[in-house]
């Protein structure tokens, strides 16, 4: 039944809680792009997407998308949106106020965020390092010294004192 999974949904069942977490924003500039090359206006994209979205983000979208539809200006139609949000309305700003194609702003805005993303990953990593190196070298130090140096140390204390 095509009507189960929304009945289910308002019963409060397997529906789609009301915060989903947070969408990587390069995901959520490709669903835009996405919205935008099939034919939908800049408006019904974020609506669209914000529904899907769902969670504090996609209040945003549609809040945005329904002040446009209204006629507010690009501004004020972004006042309330979370401060995440912003690289959307950057992206999106050039299409809304002059009529560029939004659907190459936001790739390349996706493209930016998962480059953004992945320096910050190899810079955690960096740091990770860094933080490891003491505390493994306080474990090894000790075992290298005990395991190769003593015995060779022995050996060799032995035989000048024994020899």
């Amino acid at each position: 039944d095509w009507g189960e999974g929304e009945r289910e949904a308002r019963a409060g069942g397997r529906g789609r809680p009301d915060d989903t977490g947070s969408l990587e924003t390069g995901v959520l500039l490709e669903l835009l792009a996405a919205a935008v090359r099939s034919g939908a206006a800049v408006p019904r994209a974020l609506d669209v997407v914000g529904s899907c979205v769902g969670g504090r983000e996609g209040a945003g979208l549609r809040a945005a998308g329904a002040a446009l539809l209204l006629g507010a200006s690009w501004d004020a139609a972004w006042a309330t949106a979370p401060p995440r949000l912003a690289v959307v309305q950057r992206a999106l700003r050039p299409a809304w106020l002059h009529g560029a194609a939004p659907a190459p702003a936001l790739h390349a805005a996706a493209q930016a965020s998962r480059q953004d993303r992945t320096a910050a990953a190899k810079a955690a990593a960096a740091r990770l390092a860094v933080h490891l190196v003491l505390p493994l070298g306080a474990c090894f130090l000790p075992a290298f010294v005990l395991v190769g140096l003593v015995p060779v140390l022995v050996s060799l204390g032995s035989g000048l004192l024994g020899g």
